[in-house]
C-alpha cells in the first residue's frame, strides 16, 4: 500500500535534495506532484489541499531558505505534516471497567475477524478477554467469530438460535458474562452493504444499553474514498471512539488513512495487516509516516521479533555459531526464526519493508531479484535440510553425489539448486570457523543488538547479501550471511 505514493514523494525529494536553495518556483512544481499523487491514491480532495498549503507555508519559512540542506528539511517537514495528518501520538484503548468495545462497521469490512484479532491482542496484553457474537443477520456470522474464538482460545457468547432481536441477545450476553472470568468483552455486530435507517437505529439501542467505553469502527483501507464516507456517517450516527483500518497490506491506494482523522476528528487506532490472528497492530502515525516515505519501521520490526522469537532459543542458536559447531540443525534453527518473522511481517517483502532505507528499492528488488518468490525460496530450502538424514544434517560433509541426487528428489528441487545451496552452505560454514570473519560478522549483526534478544538477532539466511540493499543492515539486525540463498549475486556490504 501506498506504494505509488512512496514513488512520487521519493522523486521529489531527490530532485529537491539535489538544489542549494528552495525557491517558491521549485516548491509549487513539487508540490504539483505531490498533490496529483495524493489524490490518485484516493486521499479526499479537502485533505490534499490542506496538506499541500500546510507543507507550503512551512517550506518557504525563512528557517527552511537559510537551511544548509534545504532538500533534507522538506523531508522533515513532509514526515511531520503526515504525522499530524494521521494523528499525531497513538491513541490506545479506554479499557476502564467495566471495559465494553462494540465493533461497528459494513459487511465485508472485517468486523468479525478484526473483533478475534483485537481480543488475541489483549489477551496477549495479560487481560481476559471475551467475545459477545450480536450479529443476526450474516449468513454463519456466528459460527465464524466461534471457530475464530475456539482458535485463539477465548470464551464466546452465542445468542439463542434463531434470535433476530439484537438487543435482547446484547442483554443475553451481558447476563452471560456473570459466569465468566473477564476483564474486557467485545461485541461483534451486523453490518450493512450500506448504511441504512435500520442499523443505525439498532447500533444507537446497543450503544445507549451498553455505554462502552469505545466504538471502534472497522474499515475496509482498499474502498479508499468510501471508506472515508462510512466513517463520517458512522460517526455522525452513532459516534465512533476510534477506527480500525484493515487490509492495511493490499495493493490499493491507501488514501482511506490519510482522509479519515482529518474527516472524523478521531484516531486510528489499530491497522489489520494480513489474514492471520496476530496481524493486528497498534497504528502509530510517527512510524506509518515513516513507511509512507520510505523509511521503514524499525521499532515495529523490533516488536515483531521480540514476539515472535524464542530469546533463549536464539541465543543457544548464535552460541553454536561462534563456536564453529554450525550445521545444517543449527541452520534450520536460523530459517525457522527468520519464516516466523517474514510471517508475522506479511512475507518476506513486507519484513524488508520494516528495515530502513529498504524500502525504496523494494521495487527494484522486485525486479532483479523476483522477489515474489522469496517466500517460496525458504521453504525450498526448508524442503532440502528436512530430506536430509539425521547424520547428513550433523555431518554436511558426507553429502556425495547419490545422497544430493536423492535429497534433490525429496525436496523437489533441481540438482543445480541444490548444488547452490550446498555451496554457500560451506562458504558460510567456513566463515563460522574463522574468528576473524565471525568477529566481522558480528560486528555487522549490531554487537548491541535489539532490546531483549541478546546479544543480537539471529543470523537470517540471504539476509546480508541482498543487492540492491545498499548498504548494512541496522544495528541490530543480522546480515553477512550469502545472498544468492534467495537468488541474484552476491554482495559485500
Amino acid at each position: 500500500m501506498f506504494g505509488a505514493l512512496s514513488d512520487t514523494l521519493d522523486n521529489v525529494f531527490r530532485k529537491l535534495r539535489g538544489l542549494g536553495k528552495i525557491s517558491e518556483s521549485n516548491i509549487n512544481d513539487a508540490l504539483r506532484e505531490v498533490r496529483m499523487a495524493l489524490l490518485e491514491a484516493d486521499v479526499d480532495f479537502t485533505v490534499a489541499k490542506e496538506f499541500i498549503a500546510h507543507v507550503k507555508e512551512k517550506s518557504l519559512g525563512e528557517e527552511v531558505l537559510k537551511g544548509v540542506k534545504p532538500g533534507e528539511q522538506i523531508v522533515k517537514i513532509f514526515h511531520d505534516e503526515l504525522v499530524a495528518l494521521l494523528g499525531g501520538v497513538a491513541e490506545g484503548l479506554n479499557l476502564a471497567p467495566p471495559a465494553r468495545i462494540l465493533m461497528v462497521g459494513l459487511n465485508g469490512a472485517g468486523k468479525t475477524t478484526t473483533s478475534a484479532k483485537l481480543a488475541l491482542k489483549l489477551k496477549k496484553e495479560g487481560r481476559r478477554p471475551v467475545l459477545i457474537a450480536c450479529d443476526l443477520y450474516r449468513p454463519a456470522a456466528i459460527e465464524q467469530l466461534a471457530m475464530l474464538a475456539k482458535e485463539i482460545d477465548v470464551p464466546v457468547f452465542r445468542p439463542e438460535t434463531g434470535e433476530t432481536n439484537v438487543l435482547k441477545a446484547v442483554k443475553a450476553g451481558v447476563k452471560w458474562l456473570d459466569t465468566q472470568a473477564w476483564n474486557v468483552v467485545i461485541f461483534d455486530t451486523a453490518g450493512r452493504q450500506e448504511v441504512d435507517d435500520a442499523l443505525v437505529k439498532e447500533l444507537k439501542e446497543v450503544r445507549d444499553f451498553l455505554n462502552p467505553g469505545e466504538v471502534l469502527l472497522v474499515a475496509d483501507a482498499a474502498t479508499g474514498q468510501q471508506a472515508v464516507s462510512v466513517a463520517k456517517t458512522f460517526n455522525d450516527a452513532v459516534g465512533v471512539t476510534g477506527i480500525v483500518l484493515t487490509k492495511l497490506d493490499g495493493d490499493a491506494r491507501g488514501g482511506a488513512a490519510l482522509s479519515m482523522r482529518t474527516i472524523t476528528q478521531k484516531p486510528i487506532k489499530f491497522a489489520g495487516m494480513g489474514e492471520k490472528m496476530d496481524q493486528l497492530d497498534a497504528f502509530v502515525p510517527d512510524r506509518m509516516a515513516q513507511r509512507i516515505l520510505g523509511m521503514g519501521d524499525i521499532v515495529g520490526l523490533v516488536e515483531k521479533a521480540a514476539e515472535v522469537i524464542d530469546e533463549e532459543e536464539a541465543m543457544r542458536s548464535m552460541e553454536r555459531m561462534m563456536s564453529g559447531e554450525f550445521d545444517f540443525n543449527s541452520f534450520l534453527d536460523q530459517l525457522k526464526m527468520m519464516k516466523k518473522l517474514t510471517e508475522s511481517s506479511g512475507g518476506l517483502m513486507g519484513l524488508l519493508g520494516l528495515i530502513p532505507g529498504v524500502g525504496k528499492q523494494i521495487k527494484q528488488m522486485k525486479e532483479q531479484m523476483k522477489m515474489a518468490a522469496g517466500d517460496d525460496k525458504i521453504k525450498r530450502i526448508e524442503a532440502m535440510i528436512l530430506s536430509m538424514t539425521p547424520k547428513e544434517r550433523k555431518k554436511p560433509e558426507i553429502i556425495n553425489g547419490g545422497r544430493r541426487k536423492r535429497i534433490a528428489a525429496g525436496s523437489g528441487n533441481t540438482p543445480n539448486e541444490l548444488n547452490q545451496f550446498l555451496k554457500q552452505f560451506q562458504q558460510m560454514r567456513g566463515m563460522m570457523k574463522d574468528k576473524g570473519k565471525m568477529a566481522g560478522l558480528m560486528g555487522m549483526m549490531g554487537g548491541g543488538g535489539m532490546p531483549g534478544m541478546g546479544s543480537g538477532m539471529p543470523g537470517m539466511p540471504g539476509m546480508g547479501g541482498m543487492p540492491g540493499m545498499g548498504g548494512r543492515m541496522p544495528k541490530g539486525m543480522p546480515g553477512g550471511m550469502p545472498g544468492g540463498f534467495f537468488g541474484g549475486k552476491k554482495k559485500r556490504w
